[in-house]
């Protein structure tokens, strides 16, 4: 039998080569339940926003007021419910109330619905406020010439928003890649279920998890930098060319330097 290490690195690289593929698996789970409720969660939220953001006119016939507030009032429910309890106490709820009412969820699945409904409560309140920021002036244009509210948003309005609110939902990936870790608590095998799983064997909890503490800053680190550099390919070029009469505006043509000279 070889005989164990007896230093603080040489129990991390042992438990590094016994349970590499526990932690690689871990890693796995994680960013798939992170990704998915992030991408399902913003759609969530995308919806939510834009049914909160139909204007009521204080005239319109009571059968088109009342669903309309009675849906927003429903709305507000949902994300105060959301936003004001923790993670970990909705996936026992969900998870184990579906279990009571004799529905048995895939642990996976549950894990994927609980961090989608919850992002989807903070992503509404982003997405709100990034409608809020694009000028008025915007939707009254588009309204003017015939759009409807939905398209309007759909075609104006969201578009400047989502630009403005990408590093707030960068915010919430990440986010979503550390609180994961709650979803242990339903025997959901990510990152930090896994390394449990890994420090019961030998006892070894802060080797162990000085190792999922630095995968966690790798992975939170490497996203990080990468929807900085989304985000600076959606700002799009800042230098531009103009052609034709500078002295006349209405006869000149604004394109990005890169752009090339349009064609005549």
């Amino acid at each position: 039998m070889n005989a164990l290490p007896t230093s603080f690195f040489g129990w991390v690289g042992f438990i590094l080569e016994k349970y590499g593929t526990l932690f690689l698996s871990g890693v796995g789970i994680t960013l798939l339940v992170a990704i998915t409720g992030t991408v399902i969660g913003f759609a969530i939220g995308l919806l939510v926003a834009i049914l909160r953001t139909i204007p009521v006119a204080p005239r319109a016939p009571w059968y088109r007021r009342l669903p309309l507030r009675a849906l927003s009032a429903l709305l507000n429910v949902y994300i105060e419910v959301f936003r004001g309890t923790p993670m970990i106490v909705q996936a026992m709820v969900i998870y184990y109330g579906c279990m009571y009412m004799g529905l048995r969820m895939p642990v996976l699945v549950a894990a994927v619905l609980i961090v989608s409904i919850n992002t989807g409560a903070y992503m509404a309140e982003i997405v709100r406020g990034g409608i809020i920021s694009v000028d008025k002036g915007q939707k009254e244009a588009a309204c003017a010439i015939g759009m409807t509210h939905w398209q309007s948003m759909v075609h104006v309005v969201l578009p400047q928003a989502v630009r403005n609110i990408m590093p707030s939902i960068g915010n919430e990936f990440v986010v979503n890649i550390k609180d994961s870790s709650v979803l242990n608590v339903i025997s959901v095998n990510e990152l930090f279920f896994m390394s449990k799983s890994a420090a019961g064997t030998y006892l070894r909890y802060f080797e162990v998890f000085f190792i999922t503490a630095c995968i966690y800053l790798a992975l939170t680190f490497t996203i990080t930098r990468l929807l900085r550099v989304l985000e600076r390919k959606m700002d799009g070029n800042t230098n531009y060319i103009i052609y034709g009469s500078q002295s006349d505006s209405k006869a000149a043509i604004v394109v990005p330097k890169e752009g090339g000279v349009p064609n005549d």
